[in-house]
């Protein structure tokens, strides 16, 4: 079909639902995890991989899945990247094996990849002008929704039908887009080169390596043989990519942006906002279900009170940003953030809504904030001439930040868990050792474990171990908040006046 004949209305609608259902498939999993340990009977780290595997291949893959699409077709991408991840996503719902579910969400964050950066080119190509900003302001809301209403949609499934209702239910969805696709233009780019392959292997396997270090620490021992060849391995595979993408004539990431201030906070930030926003997307659901006694619905729906702020603010941050700097606006959003996690370690087995109500609001207000600010900004720090290039270096960040964060988080949950139980060895050894038990604890099976011991034991099992996870989310949330309030002020002198030809910070809403 010709761009002429193409519905630009359709491929808006078709583009924001179908990279609306990319996050969700992230924050909606999380509510089934305990639900998934349980019924398929597996470890921490197998279950980890279900998050994980979908994050790594669709931060690792991004920049050449859209090289990809320049080259074979935006459309055609979009398409075979819907096909995967319904193909991949329904698979993952019908198996019982966690081995193949790992590896079935890693290819569905391949297609996801495909689908996300062949929707963004595809709908720059059906507007212009302003009403291309208009049509990019909606998709930036799509992902925001999707981050926002996954929780709470996905604990409404699992108690209803069960954990692979997520997964039936996700790949319906993309199913449905799929259908849009006769009514899309397709499109390339006739200076198009090809895929940088050595970057992208070089890039991944990093990343990877990485990533499986922060799983398998807690393990294995932080110091052991396996885990220190992993982070060298890290390291020298990004040695190479750096020296690889420096001798690219055409490089799919641009280093030479890196020495832009302005253009490196405008990356950093999503990177801090995923360790003080999306971690609590992943591990706030398991903390509600396992510590606090809450079923998968009310866990969902209490999520809410963290992520309806994010779909309200980023307009008021858009209306705000014409009389407040931006920069002053996305300092003031981590400082909002660091806030509510330092607030919300007054969390514990007891805690209600009235208790939670002000801790999650106010680190959602922060984060919808920034969402309004950070897509338009991460173009507007750079030439007109290499936006395309500078959103998909932000975009990778984005994830890459997100993978590492959630990594980095669970294994520090599990290691101060099993710090704290390991004070009182051998009181409930029926239970298993220490570092099963705080497994099991990050799982939210707390309940299940108490049942290996006598029933006179149970209450107190269940105190203690209750106890120890509380304290490691307490010193987990620290963290966060000191994260998050370190990079305020770095955030806001990165982005100080400069001489400068790029426009000012700004904001893209629909």
């Amino acid at each position: 079909m010709s761009a002429r004949r193409a519905s630009p209305a359709i491929t808006l609608v078709a583009v924001c639902v179908a990279c609306g259902l990319l996050p969700a498939s992230l924050t909606g999993t999380s509510i089934a995890l305990p639900d998934i340990g349980t019924d398929l009977g597996v470890s921490l780290v197998s279950v980890q991989w279900i998050v994980n595997a979908y994050n790594l291949t669709f931060a690792s893959v991004m920049l050449a899945t859209g090289a990809l699409a320049d080259l074979l077709g935006r459309k055609r991408m979009f398409g075979i990247g819907l096909a995967g991840f319904v193909a991949c996503t329904a698979a993952a719902g019908a198996v019982s094996d966690i081995v193949v579910l790992d590896v079935l969400r890693g290819a569905a964050g391949i297609a996801a990849a495909m689908v996300l950066t062949a929707a963004s080119a595809m709908l720059a190509q059906a507007f212009d002008g302003p009403a291309r900003m208009k049509a990019f302001g909606w998709l930036g809301s799509s992902f925001g929704l999707g981050l926002a209403l996954g929780p709470s949609t996905s604990g409404i499934l699992v108690d209803l039908w069960g954990w692979r209702a997520v997964f039936f239910t996700h790949a319906l969805i993309a199913a449905a887009v799929a259908l849009a696709l006769p009514k899309l233009a397709e499109s390339r780019n006739p200076d198009a080169t090809g895929v940088d392959w050595l970057g992208t292997t070089t890039f991944s396997g990093s990343l990877f390596a990485l990533t499986l270090a922060l799983v398998e620490g807690p393990q294995l021992g932080w110091a052991a043989p396996t885990v220190l060849a992993l982070y060298a391995a890290c390291v020298v595979l990004l040695i190479a990519f750096v020296v690889a993408e420096s001798r690219q004539e055409r490089p799919m990431f641009d280093l030479s942006l890196f020495r832009q201030p302005r253009f490196v906070a405008v990356c950093l930030m999503p990177v801090l906002l995923a360790f003080g926003f999306v971690c609590l997307l992943v591990f706030l659901p398991s903390f509600f279900i396992g510590i606090t006694g809450m079923s998968a619905q009310r866990a969902g729906l209490t999520m809410l009170l963290l992520t309806v702020p994010v779909l309200v603010f980023p307009v008021v941050a858009g209306t705000v940003s014409k009389t407040v700097p931006p920069r002053v606006l996305l300092g003031a959003s981590l400082l909002l953030v660091a806030g509510g996690a330092a607030w919300l370690t007054t969390i514990d087995r007891t805690s209600g809504v009235g208790t939670l109500l002000g801790p999650l609001l106010v680190i959602g207000t922060g984060v919808g904030i920034s969402f309004g600010l950070l897509d338009g900004a991460a173009v507007s720090t750079v030439p007109a001439s290499r936006a395309g290039m500078a959103a998909g270096m932000f975009n990778t960040m984005r994830l890459t930040g997100e993978a590492v964060a959630i990594a980095g988080m669970g294994s520090l949950l599990v290691t101060l868990t099993r710090g704290g139980l390991t004070g009182d060895p051998g009181r409930y050894a029926a239970a298993g050792d220490a570092g099963t038990v705080a497994n099991k604890a990050a799982q939210g099976q707390i309940a299940e474990l108490a049942t290996a011991l006598p029933a006179g034991q149970r209450a107190a099992f269940t105190d203690f171990v209750s106890g120890s996870y509380t304290t490691a989310f307490h010193t987990v949330l620290w963290l966060l908040a000191a994260v998050c309030a370190l990079g305020a002020p770095a955030i806001v002198w990165m982005l100080r006046d400069r001489t400068s030809t790029v426009d000012e910070l700004a904001p893209v809403t629909p």
